[in-house]
């Protein structure tokens, strides 16, 4: 019987990457945003924050991160909580838990292994700049 499990974590490097990159697609947009990249434990490995972007922005990007480390993009997790009183109740009393749209996980090789979040533009300009960051790695959203 095994004891451990071995994970897979997205490398510090990847994950600065992967901020600069949404960064970069923000300013090509001029959208002002904040992106987070969490290991799979929703811990921060690497964030950044555009200079015209209020602080509390990166409050949102970070928890948006660390929702969608649960293994599915903020969008859907909106939606099924949406969908059912009960769930909804429990969203708006967890900390750290963010269902507006921008939150993405991040795969390889189908294995979990962080997940990106971005605020401060629109939500569907947010997933485009978590989106082109994962891209930018080679890897799957």
């Amino acid at each position: 019987m095994a004891t451990s499990v071995a994970r897979n974590f997205i490398s510090q490097t990847a994950a600065n990457e992967a901020v600069q990159a949404a960064l970069a697609y923000a300013i090509e947009n001029r959208w002002n945003i904040a992106a987070f990249v969490v290991d799979p434990g929703g811990h921060m490995l690497a964030a950044g924050r555009l200079d015209m972007t209020p602080p509390v922005v990166s409050d949102f990007a970070f928890d948006k991160a660390r929702t969608a480390v649960l293994g599915r993009p903020t969008r859907d997790f909106a939606s099924r909580m949406l969908s059912n009183p009960e769930l909804n109740l429990g969203l708006v009393n967890r900390p750290k838990l963010c269902a507006w749209e921008g939150g993405i996980p991040i795969f390889e090789d189908g294995i979990l292994i962080g997940a990106i979040g971005v605020s401060g533009a629109a939500g569907s300009e947010d997933t485009e700049c978590a989106k082109a960051a994962i891209s930018v790695l080679g890897l799957q959203a």
